[in-house]
């Protein structure tokens, strides 16, 4: 591939005629092989690759090519633009997304009861019959700085409040 390269640069400053002479003379060679050769030539991927290459910005070169039929050219580029397309929309992996009517719940929890963490929330969805991970939650809730949490007092008090018996004052 490098010395074909080379080569294509080296001809680039040779005379029209002299090129004009090597065409000829190869075009010869190639019936000559062409006729002894086994009916389906064996071609390697970079072979092919560059058969590709030239077609795809030099177009019109098509009908020059002789060891293989130009329809052949034109599949073997229209195999490789479809495996780029299936290659760019593969499935990228990790989790599917889940529902947006999930995502709006979580978003709407989180507002709603400002002091509940991602556990909490959680836990609620997985009493309602939402089965989605705690990080899952955590990612969809609404993002605030410093959310609220009680103080020791309102603890205290709650705590306080609950361990009263019913009926007293």
């Amino acid at each position: 591939m490098g010395l074909l390269l080379l080569r294509m640069l080296y001809d680039c400053f040779k005379s029209q005629r002299r090129l004009e002479a090597e065409v000829l003379v190869l075009r010869h060679q190639l019936n000559v092989l062409q006729q002894r050769a086994p009916r389906r030539v064996q071609l390697r991927s970079i072979d092919r690759a560059l058969f590709v290459w030239l077609y795809r910005f030099c177009p019109y070169i098509l009908p020059s090519v002789t060891i293989v039929k130009p329809e052949t050219v034109v599949r073997w580029h229209r195999m490789g633009f479809a495996a780029y397309r299936r290659w760019t929309s593969r499935p990228r992996g990790g989790r599917p997304r889940i529902c947006k009517e999930t995502r709006d719940l979580i978003r709407r929890m989180s507002l709603e009861n400002p002091i509940w963490g991602a556990t909490k929330i959680h836990g609620e969805l997985f009493k309602l019959g939402i089965k989605v991970a705690q990080s899952t939650v955590s990612i969809y809730m609404v993002p605030r700085p410093h959310r609220p949490t009680q103080s020791w007092k309102t603890f205290l008090l709650n705590k306080i409040l609950s361990a009263r018996p019913c009926g007293r004052s």
